[in-house]
Parts: structure tokens; sequence; C-alpha cells
């Protein structure tokens, strides 16, 4: 089966831009208090369901994970870069890290507490996004609970040309309304509970959206 383009092309610039992201991005304790705020309120809906472990989706270099673990949440994290799953690997050598892809998990229906998609899901195309809430929606256990976080915009579609350090990328991203994203994960059999957005600060150009979401009982 042929790979969707957009894979393609965050798994090449991700590969390519690695070490330098490892080294550019915030550590999570660095982060903003609303943005901390809202990983431990995950990690405590988590913790409280203990149905499962958790799926860090896109996760890096592992450093949203390795936080994660330390709110006493069971993570493991998966990633489409094999240059990124190795970096984090190295860097936490006692969680657990494999490559994957979002759009078809090699992860069972049903067996996951919980799934965090923190800043990952913006290089999605639209036409793609159900097919990727959807495998979110068959691996969370009954009252799993989702916790999405990401850029939203009005519908813009980005195409930098270089990243982190100035290495050449040819992903691209979406930046969709918050409405739109909830109502592709409601579509999707996920029930939004809290939907967040956040102005830019710091110097940011754009708005950031957090949701969380749980899955049916």
């Amino acid at each position: 089966m042929t790979e969707p383009s957009h894979l393609t092309a965050v798994r090449e610039s991700y590969d390519t831009v690695a070490a330098d992201y490892a080294g550019l991005v915030a550590e999570p304790t660095e982060l903003d208090p609303v943005s901390r705020a809202m990983l431990a309120a995950f990690a405590e809906l988590v913790r409280s369901l203990g149905a499962g472990p958790v799926a860090d989706l896109g996760c890096g270099p592992g450093k949203v994970t390795a936080h994660l673990a330390a709110l006493g949440v069971p993570v493991f994290g998966v990633d489409v870069s094999p240059r990124m799953i190795e970096l984090a690997r190295a860097a936490y050598p006692e969680l657990r890290f494999t490559v994957g892809s979002m759009t078809a998990l090699e992860i069972g229906s049903g067996e996951l507490g919980g799934v965090l998609a923190y800043y990952a899901t913006h290089h999605t195309p639209p036409q793609w996004l159900p097919t990727v809430f959807a495998e979110f929606h068959r691996t969370l256990a009954p009252g799993g609970v989702l916790m999405l976080a990401g850029h939203v915009g009005n519908g813009e579609h980005v195409r930098p040309t270089h990243a982190y350090g100035d290495h050449p990328v040819s992903y691209e991203s979406h930046l969709l309304p918050p409405d739109r994203i909830a109502e592709l994960l409601d579509r999707s059999g996920l029930v939004v509970m809290t939907r967040m957005v956040q102005e830019p600060e710091n110097g940011a150009k754009r708005q950031t959206g957090t949701f969380l979401a749980y899955k049916p009982t």
C-alpha cells in the first residue's frame, strides 16, 4: 500500500531536523502555566480511569512522554520519524518508543486509557483527520481520554521551506478553526468535554487550541 505523501514529507523532514529540534524545543516544565496545567489535568484524568497506558502520538524526542511518566502515567511514545525515536530512546531508555503512524496504529482496539496528540496533528491534511481521529477512538478503552493540542487558525495552509536550525523541510501545516476540530472529534465518536484557545505570547504568531475528549462507555 502506497504511503500518503504527507507522511513521507513529515518523516523525511523530522528525520532531517531531529537533533536541532530536540535542542530547541522547550522542556515541558518550561511551558507556560496554562499548558502545564492542561497536561497535569490530562494526567489526573488518566490516572483516575486506570484503564490502560497512554500513547503519546507524535512524541518526537520524548520530552512530553517523559513528563507524563514523571506525573505517574504509564506511557509510551510513537512517532513517524525513526530519527526522533532514536533520540527518544537514547534520552529516556526506561520508556518505550516505537516508529508508527497515527493513520494506522499498531495498537489493539480498546487498549489505551489515554491518547496524547501534542502538536502532532497540524501536519495532517484535513481530509485525513477523520482517519486519524477514528484511530484515536478505536484504540481508546471506553471512558478513555484524549488530549489534543496544537496550532489553530482560520484554515490557513502554511508551507515552510526551512525550520529548526534552518534545515530544509517539505511538510505543510493546516491551521483549522477550533470549531472544525471539535466537529471532527465529535463525528469520530469522541465527546469533547473541554476546549481552550490561547492567544499568542512571547513572540509566538499563532493561537493554540487544546481539547480534552473521551470515548463514551
